[in-house]
């Protein structure tokens, strides 16, 4: 495992977002990450893109990603630059999805105590989230470690790639 900690700013959404939350249908006549990264979010926030920074994380309340199962969602967020989404639960497919593009997410039962805004620290190997902003310690079952080297690598293509080297 190579990166053990993500650190960035909080942006909250509620629970069940959905796929189409995420990404519109109307933008999925393109699958160029950097297109659909312009769009983000956008029926949720219009100003999403405008406000976050490269690295910042979602965090959510439970069933994020549920809806169709498009990989187009999990490619948005990661191309906009979120560092990471926290929720209580994912639809399983998103979940899947996820970590095949490289996304980490993490299940935190706690996230709703969690305030936009918030900076937050996430140690993938520790199992633990922490508030900077109240000193609040989280913890969630770290994520496999086969699941963790997807991530490293960017997604499941660029580690079957290295794999096949």
């Amino acid at each position: 495992m190579q990166k053990a900690n993500i650190d960035g700013k909080v942006w909250t959404f509620g629970k069940d977002v959905d796929t189409d939350l995420i990404i519109a249908a109307r933008y999925l006549n393109t699958s160029v990450p950097e297109e659909l990264a312009k769009h983000v979010m956008e029926d949720a926030d219009p100003e999403f893109v405008k406000k976050m920074s490269k690295g910042d994380i979602i965090v959510a309340g439970e069933n994020f990603g549920c809806g169709s199962s498009r990989e187009h969602a999990p490619i948005a967020l990661k191309a906009a630059g979120v560092a990471a989404v926290i929720a209580p639960t994912f639809a399983r497919i998103f979940y899947r999805n996820a970590f095949n593009m490289g996304l980490p997410i993490f299940e935190l039962p706690e996230s709703i105590d969690i305030k936009e805004g918030d900076e937050v620290s996430v140690d993938m190997n520790a199992g633990t989230v922490t508030n900077k902003s109240t000193n609040k310690v989280y913890n969630f079952t770290p994520i496999p470690a086969f699941m963790q080297e997807l991530v490293d690598a960017g997604g499941l293509m660029n580690f079957a790639q290295k794999e096949m080297k």
